[in-house]
């Protein structure tokens, strides 16, 4: 199984890139992983929210094949504790699917077109974060779970 990060706009802050650059290399020891960067929208300041949301929309569909599963990261969605997101990778590795993707929208969610094509909603927290921040949020708790599938000391219950 292969697993994808796609986020719009790209990160402002050194720090977090550098962070993210940590996590990145720790999961590649345990699954294939990319994180892909969609280009902002240009002129949004010229578009309605949901014509935004309908241009991100187009460029993230067009990244996506038919079989990949598709979990967007939505406040709306299932919480999991670290445990039970591990599960959930140890079910969808076991299910046989080549490409798992997680998709972290613009600053107004997601299109209708992408909600229609979404597998699964999971929430990081109730909670607002910036979106720069749950790209790092994300890479770690897929290394956590990894490494909780693994039995080895990261994580501690």
């Amino acid at each position: 199984m292969k697993i994808k990060l796609i986020a719009i706009g790209k990160t402002d802050s050194k720090e977090l890139e550098n962070l993210m650059s940590i996590y990145t290399n720790r999961l590649t020891h345990y699954v294939k992983f990319e994180v892909l960067i969609i280009p902002d929208i240009k002129n949004t300041k010229n578009l309605s929210e949901s014509e935004q949301k309908r241009k991100e929309g187009e460029a993230i569909l067009k990244q996506l094949v038919p079989s990949d599963i598709l979990i967007l990261l939505d406040e709306k969605g299932k919480q999991f504790s670290s445990v039970e997101f591990s599960e959930l990778l140890q079910k969808r590795m076991n299910s046989g699917i080549k490409n798992l993707l997680f998709v972290i929208g613009g600053p107004y969610g997601f299109s209708s077109a992408i909600q229609e094509r979404a597998n699964q909603k999971i929430s990081l927290s109730k909670m607002t974060f910036s979106h720069q921040m749950v790209r790092l949020f994300v890479v770690e708790q897929l290394y956590r779970g990894y490494t909780i599938l693994k039995n080895e000391p990261y994580h501690h219950q």
